[in-house]
């Protein structure tokens, strides 16, 4: 469930997001208000109990003094927002589903019910590759990753898959007992496990190095679980040992009901916006098949991609300008500390959105309208770096002469070329990355005088408008950038799907 009542919140972390979801609910309702007109105004001494033990906030009456003392000056506005909710059930439709226990085991129960084709996603993040699956029809069974915003992300963004079976932990502690979190056939398992030993590639089976050890617990999770299918995704450099890779794969031999099964694999560099997505973004795609699978549905990996290549001629190219397109325009923060900061003119971490979908959008959004915007606030920006973003034009790079007076890094310009650079809209945007939560020169907007906010990354990596990204500001960037590229995914996803069904 999103939320443990409070008389179970064991440490610091939890309680931090339990008061974040709290924040966000509050905001939810408001937006709702401020769109429809409606005073955020109710009696906040009359306390809906059984919508707050629905909600999962606490278990009975007797835990509202707890909730109140840790909630504080923020009391008062949650039990507004609850009793708006309940009066306007209706008009607000699943904005609140999420963020309800009793709301997202409506949503698992119609989930289990569907005999849907089933996934495991290890190192999962924020959840695109996912999403990506779960758009073309896949069920996921459980997902895995050690990073606790992640986790939160993908939480609140998956209400269908239970939260026992979405583990916070390192693989390694999950591999040895697998059967403890899947006890059912696996369609398919996908994931990216980060691989650093890659600097010494002339070494013979550089993929043992020990910096390499969780993809080495990805494999052996593939063997313990014998999907159909496994999806691996990778940065670029992992060719220098993909032959080494497919070794592995192809070394296995699993033993189930008395039969020994065994898989192929290839591998292909392929680019994000190839899928549509506004982005240039090269992935190393593994596609690994079982051999009763070959055998039986006449398929090889190599006819998948072949497929993907040839459905991806049929897509629409997109550039950034489709990303930032339908959006509110935004001015930078000038004072330090402001990125958590709500502001009208500085972006809000939720809002009303006053703007339709495009072509582009339409894609993302899966044809929805998405009524609120999520997660698009503008970052600080100090008196030199603005005058940095000013003077440059779209292309222009850390060595340009125009801000050669005022460059910080001149010095390195031999090595940090790409310190500051301002992207062409009329392009697909530069590849996002996890680094933006360092600092965001690297993507300057290419009409404001601003980086790209995090929605806006989000729009350019193909998340919805309607994905909530948790945790502090900085750490979105984080998440957006190490994701996968949902609509990627997908069309990776509806290639496979046909061997399976």
């Amino acid at each position: 469930m999103i939320f443990t009542p409070i008389s179970q919140l064991t440490d610091k972390t939890a309680q931090n997001f339990f008061v974040e979801q709290i924040i966000v609910y509050i905001r939810l309702v408001e937006v709702f208000c401020e769109k429809n007109g409606i005073d955020f105004c109710t009696d906040d001494k009359k306390y809906n109990v059984d919508e707050l033990v629905r909600i999962g906030v606490i278990s009975d009456e007797s835990e509202i003094a707890s909730l109140k003392k840790m909630l504080s000056d923020k009391f008062t506005d949650f039990i507004k927002a609850v009793n708006l909710a309940v009066l306007y059930e209706k008009e607000m439709g699943g904005l609140l589903d999420k963020l309800s226990n009793a709301k997202r085991k409506e949503i698992q129960k119609v989930a289990a019910e569907k005999h849907n084709l089933t996934l495991v996603d290890f190192f999962c993040g924020a959840g695109g590759l996912s999403l990506g699956f779960l758009q073309s029809g896949f069920n996921v069974k459980l997902a895995n990753d050690i990073e606790d915003v992640c986790i939160q992300t993908y939480k609140y963004n998956h209400p269908e898959l239970p939260a026992e079976k979405l583990i916070q932990r390192d693989i390694k502690q999950i591999v040895d007992h697998i059967e403890d979190y899947i006890d059912e056939d696996i369609d398919i398992v996908v994931g990216g496990p980060p691989c650093q030993g890659f600097s010494e590639a002339n070494r013979q089976r550089v993929i043992d190095d020990p910096r390499n050890k969780l993809y080495k617990y990805f494999v052996q999770a593939v063997e313990k679980i014998a999907p159909k299918f496994v999806v691996m995704e990778n940065v670029k450099g992992m060719l220098k040992v993909a032959d080494q890779v497919v070794e592995d794969y192809e070394s296995l031999r699993i033993v189930r009901n008395g039969k020994e099964y065994s898989y192929k694999v290839k591998y292909q560099i392929i680019n994000s916006e190839k899928f549509s997505v506004a982005q240039s973004r090269d992935r190393l795609i593994y596609i690994a098949i079982r051999t009763d699978i070959i055998e039986n549905r006449h398929v090889i990996p190599e006819m998948i991609f072949e497929q993907i290549a040839t459905n991806c001629k049929n897509h629409k190219n997109f550039i950034l300008q489709d990303a930032l397109d339908e959006i509110k325009p935004l001015d930078a923060p000038r004072i330090k500390n402001m990125n958590e900061v709500d502001s009208d003119t500085m972006g809000k971490k939720i809002d009303v959105n006053l703007y339709k979908n495009n072509d582009y959008l339409s894609l993302l959004n899966m044809g929805r309208d998405i009524p609120y915007t999520f997660n698009h606030k503008a970052r600080y920006v100090s008196d030199v770096n603005y005058e940095i973003y000013r003077r440059l034009n779209p292309g222009d790079d850390a060595t340009d002469e125009k801000i050669a007076d005022i460059m910080p890094y001149a010095h390195r310009n031999h090595c940090f070329k790409d310190k500051y650079y301002k992207l062409h809209a009329d392009r697909p945007c530069r590849t996002i990355t996890a680094h933006l939560r360092m600092d965001c020169h690297s993507h300057i907007h290419p009409s404001q005088i601003r980086a790209l906010t995090p929605r806006e990354a989000a729009r350019v990596q193909s998340f919805p408008d309607d994905y909530l990204f948790w945790g502090a500001y900085l750490k979105t960037y984080m998440q957006v950038g190490n994701a996968v590229p949902p609509m990627m995914a997908r069309g990776i996803a509806e290639v496979i799907k046909k061997y399976l069904e």
